[in-house]
């Protein structure tokens, strides 16, 4: 379990904060591209690590994510219009570039040279993967572009799809990379849902509940293996890449799309929950893309017009008494996505560490904390570049393979968990 003090220090990433200013190290996925589909379409409120801020697409197509407030008078730039290459508040007709320049103020002379003064915070805004990404912290210090390997390849070949999740950002991720909880909340969809089923390695979750965990450190965070019984003196292991401090890459399941997820920060109390399919040696099928659009594998069905799930806890995530005790769904909720929201919110907006009990099957969670801790003060208090900021330690793959048991995973694994270009997954 964590102190008090240090849970908070994990959690809290508002602006000033150490995991805030530990955050601001990336590039995080702020927007999907559809959201800001052409030249002058409406803007998009974004509230990211504790600040309000707005997104819009100029005349020509240039990407801004500036301050969602005029300097005016604080008015909601939301509700500006969006045209001749700026932003226009209705109040009183100030207009902002892209980077947040004031460009005009209609009321004061131009020769004036008032416009000038006037610059809202602005952060760059860039589209890759079908996402546009963002970095929050000082100019100087920014890093190269994300180099995932769902945001590089082809865009038929990769799908995103993002979720608000009402609750701290660490304890939905600390779900993501939990292996041993698949043997029985998502024990159903292991054999029905269409991006799940058929996978060799399904069988090998439900004859083994009790995984044994062996996590090793890695350039970009940890690499979390979970080992099963399998036949003829093999280990069946399930490899999941964190890569900090926010990336978890789900071991994939036969010839489906791999998955994973960001969990991204919107403030302490409430997240969001990005989730990629993509397969690194194939377009996805129309089947495979209609299942994800439709909520199936890791994404959900949403209430219409917002990115707020369908099931969600006002409506108690429309669970199904019936269905589990029939045993349709182990936990009454229907879908991977949702089952795991519904738990993860029901610690509350932000769980209390110290009142855990940990085991075995939590040692991944266990050092994700620790290395979190240790990095993020590294940064602090003496500006040591964090882990996950090189791109190179983006390319990895999660993995998911059989071994003779007197085979150290590390090294059994080594070539399956580097992502290569045409090279297809390491799968059972």
């Amino acid at each position: 379990m964590l102190k008090k003090e240090q849970n908070d220090y994990l959690c809290q990433t508002g602006p000033g904060t150490p995991m805030g200013n530990f955050f601001r190290c990336y590039w995080q996925p702020a927007l999907l591209s559809e959201e800001l589909p052409e030249p002058d379409c409406p803007p998009v409120r974004v509230k990211l690590l504790g600040e309000r801020l707005l997104a819009f697409r100029d005349s020509e197509g240039k990407l801004g994510l500036i301050d969602e407030f005029c300097a005016h008078r604080g008015v909601s730039l939301w509700f500006g219009r969006n045209e001749d290459c700026g932003l226009r508040c209705p109040y009183h007709g100030w207009k902002y570039d892209v980077t947040g320049q004031c460009t005009e103020v209609p009321s004061e002379p131009t020769e004036s040279g008032y416009a000038k003064k006037i610059k809202l915070k602005s952060y760059p805004l860039i589209e890759q993967g079908g996402v546009l990404w963002t970095y929050m912290g000082p100019p100087e210090q920014q890093p190269p572009l994300p180099q995932y390997e769902f945001s590089t390849v082809p865009l038929n070949q990769t799908f995103m799809t993002k979720r608000i999740q009402e609750c701290n950002w660490l304890q939905a991720m600390e779900g993501g990379i939990d292996s041993s909880h698949v043997s029985f909340l998502h024990r159903g969809d292991l054999h029905n849902d269409p991006l799940f089923k058929g996978a060799g390695g399904n069988k090998y979750n439900m004859q083994d509940l009790s995984p044994v965990f062996e996590v090793v450190e890695s350039d970009g965070g940890l690499l979390i293996g979970a080992r099963r019984n399998a036949e003829d003196d093999q280990y069946y292991w399930r490899i999941t890449p964190w890569v900090m401090p926010n990336y978890t890459g789900v071991p994939p399941r036969g010839d489906h799309p791999m998955h994973g997820h960001f969990w991204v920060p919107i403030d302490d109390e409430n997240c969001w929950a990005w989730s990629y399919d993509y397969h690194p040696t194939r377009a996805l099928t129309d089947g495979e893309v209609a299942a994800m659009k439709d909520g199936k594998g890791v994404h959900v069905k949403y209430v219409p017009g917002t990115y707020r799930p369908l099931a969600n806890k006002d409506n108690d995530y429309l669970m199904d008494r019936a269905g589990q005790k029939a045993g349709r769904t182990f936990s009454g909720v229907e879908g991977i996505g949702i089952q795991d929201a519904s738990l993860q919110e029901s610690m509350g907006p932000i769980c209390d560490r110290t009142k855990e009990n940990l085991v075995g099957t939590d040692n991944g969670i266990i050092m994700a904390r620790h290395r979190l801790l240790r990095a993020a003060r590294a940064f602090n208090d003496k500006g040591v570049q964090p882990p996950g900021v090189n791109p190179e330690h983006h390319t990895v793959r999660q993995a998911a393979l059989l071994l003779k048991r007197d085979v150290q995973y590390k090294d059994g694994a080594k070539e399956a968990l580097k992502a290569k270009k045409g090279v297809r997954q390491t799968s059972v």
